[in-house]
């Protein structure tokens, strides 16, 4: 595994069993590496409830509860969209926290309103608490794609949960 990424995960773990807290993570463009990265680390179970892969609109709406009309309206990539997810996942995992991710990583699927690189991210907290955050990376697929796992991470141990 790559050293960041190593690293982040560590940091991450240190910092909800410090809090005695759980994750769960919602995905669609990072294809469950937030959750392979996170399972990487030896006793990460203590912390990481269970991971969602939602490629597909259908995922999202039959695994998280994602409204079929909040897709149809603003589209998988979207505030409304990652609040949901982050929610549902927090809700079917029963984890003090949840992370979703869904974005455009290319090389194809952009458009003007959402080029390649724009990646949406929901994080929300069993206390009620619910952001969404949006990002252009910049590189290839997998690029964007590690980029995203990086924020994602960063931005739970460096502010999101500290609120």
């Amino acid at each position: 595994m790559d050293r960041d990424l190593q690293q982040l995960s560590i940091k991450a773990g240190q910092f909800l069993l410090s809090r005695g807290a759980t994750l769960t993570a919602a995905e669609s463009c990072t294809g469950g590496w937030i959750a392979k990265v996170i399972t990487d680390i030896s006793g990460s179970s203590a912390w990481f409830e269970q991971g969602f892969v939602t490629y597909s609109n259908e995922a999202k709406t039959t695994m998280l509860g994602v409204s079929p009309v909040t897709l149809e309206t603003y589209g998988a990539v979207s505030e409304q969209t990652v609040r949901e997810m982050a929610n549902g996942a927090l809700q079917q995992a029963g984890a003090d926290y949840a992370i979703a991710v869904s974005g455009i990583a290319g090389p194809g699927g952009g458009s003007d309103e959402k080029p390649v690189g724009t990646v949406w991210f929901g994080f929300a907290s069993a206390s009620g608490e619910t952001v969404a955050v949006n990002r252009l990376f910049r590189g290839d697929r997998d690029e964007v794609r590690k980029q995203a796992v990086i924020f994602a991470l960063q931005t739970l141990c460096e502010g999101f949960a500290e609120k």
